[in-house]
């Protein structure tokens, strides 16, 4: 986990089913990790995806306004389009406010 925040921040949770096929999907995610990691406010992110395509990622901000940001970023919303056009069968997202965290 990349995480560096000791207070409370937020939690962006994207679930999401994959469709068949990569369609580019792989070098996408990448950029858009590497775009997000640069803006105002990213704190870190993780991500899982079982082998039947069904995946999390929860990515970290230190305010409502920086997911804003990142949600408006132009890059970003081709990205959210390519997604509902060609790569999830369906998705969530929701947005968490995380007041503690335990780690060991």
């Amino acid at each position: 986990m990349v995480h560096e925040s000791k207070g409370s921040h937020y939690a962006v949770i994207f679930s999401s089913q994959r469709t068949e096929g990569d369609k580019g999907y792989g070098i996408m995610a990448e950029k858009m990790d590497q775009l997000a990691s640069k803006q105002p406010g990213f704190l870190g992110v993780e991500s899982v995806r079982d082998s039947l395509g069904y995946g999390i990622t929860i990515s970290y901000w230190d305010s409502l306004e920086a997911i804003s940001n990142w949600k408006n970023n132009q890059a970003h919303q081709i990205a959210q389009q390519k997604g509902i056009n060609d790569w999830y069968q369906n998705y969530s997202v929701k947005i968490c406010k995380v007041e503690r965290e335990y780690t060991k």
